[in-house]
């Protein structure tokens, strides 16, 4: 499947598409915080900070399962979610 060219805004928006789909679990919103070193009131303000969408997308990668399922969810292939990683840390 081919993913076409993302600009900065689809990206973003992928991005904080499955942000939403993470914080909508618990367990899974937690997991987030921990391992980017974020905490809740800093992921509130930097939520449309290029890097911490990336590093969003980076946390869906590190397990597959989940990376799936968001994109399931969200309505994009794994892939998309990939590309827009690649996007994010490039802008």
């Amino acid at each position: 499947m081919k993913i076409r060219n993302l600009d900065d805004m689809d990206a973003s928006a992928l991005a904080l598409l499955a942000l939403a789909w993470i914080l909508a679990d618990n367990g899974r919103a937690e997991r987030l915080l921990a391992l980017t070193g974020l905490d809740a009131d800093e992921l509130r303000l930097r939520a449309t900070d290029p890097s911490v969408l990336a590093a969003t997308l980076a946390f869906l990668e590190s397990h597959e399962p989940d990376l799936v399922a968001c994109a399931d969810a969200i309505g994009h292939p794994p892939l998309a979610l990939v590309a827009a990683r690649q996007r994010l840390e490039d802008a």
